[in-house]
C-alpha cells in the first residue's frame, strides 16, 4: 500500500504541472506516456509473434505520426488524417510480403495495425481536448477516476456479486452500480459549474453515466487482454499500479465514447 500511495504522489506531482502548463509541455509528457505504452503493446507476447526490431521501429514511426497528426486543427473533429491512416496502414502492411521465415504474417500485420491505431488514436484525442479546453478533458479524467476509485470501494466494502469473474474476479455488481452513479453525479456538477452551463442538464446527466459505464467496460476489456497474456500487469512502470495501459483503460473508451455521443448531440440540438 506505502508502494502504491507513493507512485500515485509522484506521477500527479508530474501530471498536474504539465495538464495545467498545456501546449508544448503537455505534448512532451504525452510523447514519453505513449511512447511507454507502445512498447506495453508489443511486449504482448501471447496476442502476437516477436516482432522484429526493424518492424517495432517502423511501427512506433507509424504509432507516432498519429499521436502527433494534426494537432493545431482548428476543430477537435478535424482531426487525425485519411492519408495519415492510409501511411500507417501500408508501412505496416508492405513488409508482410517480403517477409519469409514466416516471423511477420499478414495476420501479424493486422494486429500491429489495430493496436497501434487504437491507442495512437487515444493520445492523439488526448491532445487534441486539451488544446481545445482542458477543463472538458479534466471531466473526462474526473469520470475515469472517480467512477474506478469508488467502483473498487464499495465493491471491497459490500461487493458480493461478481460481475464478470471470468475477466475480472475482483469487480462486483455492487461496486459497478456505486461507481456509475457517483462517477455521474460529481462529473456531472463540475462540468456544469466549470466547463459550461450551456447544456441541457438531462442531456449532460446521461452523457456522463453512458461514459461512466463505457469507462468500467474499458478496465473489463484491457483486463481481458492482461487475462489473455497471462499477465497481472501490463508493465511496473508505475509500481503498486502496473503499466501506462493499467492506468488509461478506462480513459481510453471514455474518450471515444465522447466524441461519438457529442457528435450525436450536435448532430441534433
Amino acid at each position: 500500500m506505502k508502494t502504491r500511495v507513493i507512485s500515485a504522489i509522484v506521477a500527479i506531482a508530474i501530471v498536474i504541472p504539465l495538464f495545467l502548463l498545456g501546449g508544448i509541455p503537455f505534448a512532451i509528457g504525452v510523447a514519453l506516456i505513449s511512447a511507454l505504452a507502445y512498447k506495453e503493446i508489443v511486449d504482448l507476447k501471447n496476442s502476437h509473434k516477436s516482432y522484429s526490431t526493424f518492424i517495432m521501429i517502423i511501427g512506433f514511426i507509424a504509432y507516432e505520426l498519429i499521436v502527433f497528426n494534426r494537432l493545431r486543427a482548428s476543430y477537435i473533429y478535424n482531426g487525425i488524417s485519411y492519408a495519415m491512416i492510409g501511411i500507417t496502414i501500408l508501412l505496416l502492411l508492405i513488409p508482410a510480403i517480403f517477409d519469409k521465415k514466416d516471423k511477420y504474417t499478414t495476420k501479424e500485420a493486422f494486429n500491429l495495425i489495430g493496436t497501434i491505431i487504437v491507442i495512437a488514436l487515444f493520445f492523439n484525442l488526448l491532445m487534441l481536448l486539451c488544446n481545445a479546453n482542458k477543463w472538458l478533458l479534466l471531466y473526462l479524467i474526473l469520470i475515469a477516476v472517480i467512477t474506478d476509485t469508488f467502483a473498487m470501494i464499495i465493491g471491497c466494502l459490500i461487493g458480493k456479486h461478481k460481475l464478470i469473474p471470468n475477466v475480472s474476479p475482483k469487480k462486483s455488481v455492487e461496486g459497478s452500480i456505486a461507481g456509475s452513479l457517483i462517477g455521474t453525479i460529481i462529473p456531472t456538477l463540475y462540468y456544469y459549474n466549470v466547463v459550461t452551463s450551456n447544456i441541457n442538464i438531462v442531456v449532460l446527466v446521461i452523457m456522463t453515466l453512458a461514459l461512466s459505464l463505457l469507462g468500467q467496460l474499458g478496465d473489463l476489456f484491457f483486463s481481458k487482454i492482461k487475462r489473455e497474456n497471462e499477465i497481472k500487469d501490463f508493465s511496473n512502470i508505475m509500481p503498486g499500479h502496473g503499466g501506462i495501459l493499467d492506468r488509461l483503460d478506462s480513459l481510453t473508451f471514455i474518450v471515444y465514447g465522447y466524441i461519438i455521443i457529442i457528435n450525436i448531440v450536435n448532430m441534433f440540438m
